[in-house]
Parts: structure tokens; C-alpha cells; sequence
């Protein structure tokens, strides 16, 4: 690789890669893989080895950026193909309000998905994506129409569970106890291992005084999300209601770290936090 002669080199690499053990030469030895593979824009390739060195050394912020890099470009490459070969497409569309998104202009992608949505109603994921941007709205009307788009999504796919928990979310704040249990409920059922899923469940137990039930759900929604403060505070306080002073010490503990940790990452992001545009009524849309 160091004497010009890249091609057998990456043949060399190639060979010895899936040989080597010791985790900081295979880390030295797959990054040059990937910088030869990204010489000769084979990102796929790229992207292979850098699964296996996220598993090898997954803190490595050598590797971090170098998957970054690649996953960023493939993005690109993927986005230009699909421009070339189906610009009308209701992809092409969904594809632009991901961009539109990214750069912070809600109505824009709004009116990309409702493109999408005019060309193949049933295209996945759509629907859901478009009522997650329409939430964010203050205005009651527009708010509506997202839970419109929530139920257009299940619809389509009936085990769509990020949709029956945002359903039920809706139901939260519209005090519709019932309705809430029901769709907290069927998202668990979906989807076990859905922490969030599991805390508003809980969340709704407790409220409803019944602790025994929210108990094991608090106790799965921490182990399968640890660096939800949320979660631990509420485990902690049903812990402190039971009597269980050191378990509810461990949480409360636990809280602190990891609300910490969130403040000390939205300061390291705020400069680059985008701030999304404020969503506009479409006359167009369906009221």
C-alpha cells in the first residue's frame, strides 16, 4: 500500500484481514482495507469491513468516523442512482423529504411526502414518517392530521407498532385511558423489546395505582434502554414506594448519570442542531 502498488496491497489485506486477532492491528489492518476500497469507490466493500471492526472495537473513534464517512457517502451514491433511474418515483420523493428534513425545512418535506403519498399511497413507511413531521405542529388541526396518517400507516401494516405507540401517545394527551392501555398494550405485544413502549405502559399502571403490573415492565424498559433517565427515576420511585431503599438509591443514582450525560450532549450539539422549520396549514390536505 506504501510503495505504490495499491492493488496488491489490497489483495494482501484482503487475505490476511479475517486472520488477525489482536484487536489494535486488526483495527490498523481493516482501516487501511477501507481507505483502499474508498480509493477505488468500493463503498460496499468499505462498509463490510467496517461492520466487523464496530463489533471489534465499537468506542474506537477511528473507526466512528471512517463508518460515518462511508455510510455518508454511500448515502450520496444511493441518492444519485436513484435520481438517474426513477426521478418521478414516490421513492424519489420520500428520498427528498429526507433531505428536506435533514436541512430543517418541514414544509418542504411535508410536501414531498404528500408527492410520495399522491403516486403510491401504500409505500412504506410514508405515512408514518409524514404524520411524525406533522406532529410537531401546535396547531390542533394539523395535529389531527397526523393522527390520520398514524392510522393510515397501520392500515398498511397492522404490526406497524412505532405507529400504535405514537397512537397511544395520542390517546395520553387526549386523557383516553382506555384507548392508551389498549395501544401501549398491543405495541408490547408487537414489539417485547421496545423500552419506550414499555415505560408508557407503566407510566399508565402507576397512574392507575397498580405498581405490581408496572413493576416488571419499569425493571425490562431499563435493561433494554440503560441510558434512559426517564425510566430509571420512575423505577426508582416505584422502588422507594415499596420500601426497596437500596434499589431505589441505585436508580435514583443512575437518573442523575444519565441526565447529566444528555445535558452535557445537547451543549456539545447545540451548534449543530438544525431548528426545524414551524409547520404551515396545507390548504391541500385532507382536513
Amino acid at each position: 500500500m506504501h510503495t505504490e502498488d495499491p492493488m496488491d496491497g489490497r489483495k494482501d489485506l484482503e487475505t490476511a484481514f479475517p486472520h488477525i486477532d489482536d484487536p489494535r492491528f486488526k483495527v490498523q489492518a481493516g482501516l487501511e482495507l477501507v481507505s483502499a476500497y474508498a480509493q477505488v469507490s468500493d463503498l460496499e466493500s468499505a462498509a463490510s469491513i467496517l461492520a466487523q471492526l464496530k463489533k471489534a472495537a465499537p468506542d474506537n473513534p477511528e473507526v466512528l468516523f471512517a463508518a460515518y464517512r462511508t455510510y455518508a457517502d454511500l448515502s450520496s451514491e444511493s441518492m444519485i442512482a436513484l435520481s438517474l433511474a426513477a426521478p418521478d418515483s414516490a421513492q424519489m420523493h420520500q428520498l427528498l423529504a429526507h433531505e428536506e428534513t435533514k436541512e430543517g425545512n418541514t414544509n418542504g418535506a411535508i410536501a414531498q411526502y404528500r408527492k410520495a403519498i399522491e403516486i403510491n399511497p401504500h409505500l412504506p413507511g410514508v405515512h408514518y414518517e409524514l404524520a411524525e413531521l406533522l406532529g410537531t405542529s401546535q396547531d390542533p388541526a394539523i395535529k389531527k392530521q397526523a393522527e390520520q396518517e398514524y392510522r393510515a400507516a397501520l392500515v398498511d401494516n397492522p404490526r406497524d407498532e412505532k405507529s400504535v405507540c405514537e397512537l397511544a401517545e395520542i390517546a395520553v394527551t387526549k386523557a383516553d385511558e382506555k384507548e392508551a392501555i389498549a395501544m401501549y398494550s398491543k405495541a408490547v405485544e408487537l414489539q417485547p423489546d421496545d423500552a419506550n413502549a414499555k415505560l408508557g405502559l407503566a407510566k399508565l399502571l402507576l397512574e392507575m395505582n397498580k405498581p405490581d403490573q408496572a413493576l416488571p415492565l419499569l425493571e425490562a424498559s431499563v435493561k433494554l434502554e440503560p441510558t434512559n433517565a426517564t425510566a430509571h427515576y420512575r423505577l426508582g420511585t416505584l422502588y422507594k414506594k415499596l420500601g426497596r431503599a437500596d434499589d431505589a438509591k441505585r436508580e435514583i443514582e443512575l437518573y442523575e448519570t444519565y441526565k447529566e450525560m444528555k445535558e452535557k450532549l445537547r451543549v456539545v450539539y447545540k451548534d449543530l442542531l438544525i431548528q426545524p422549520d414551524a409547520v404551515r396549514p396545507d390548504e391541500n390536505a385532507e382536513k
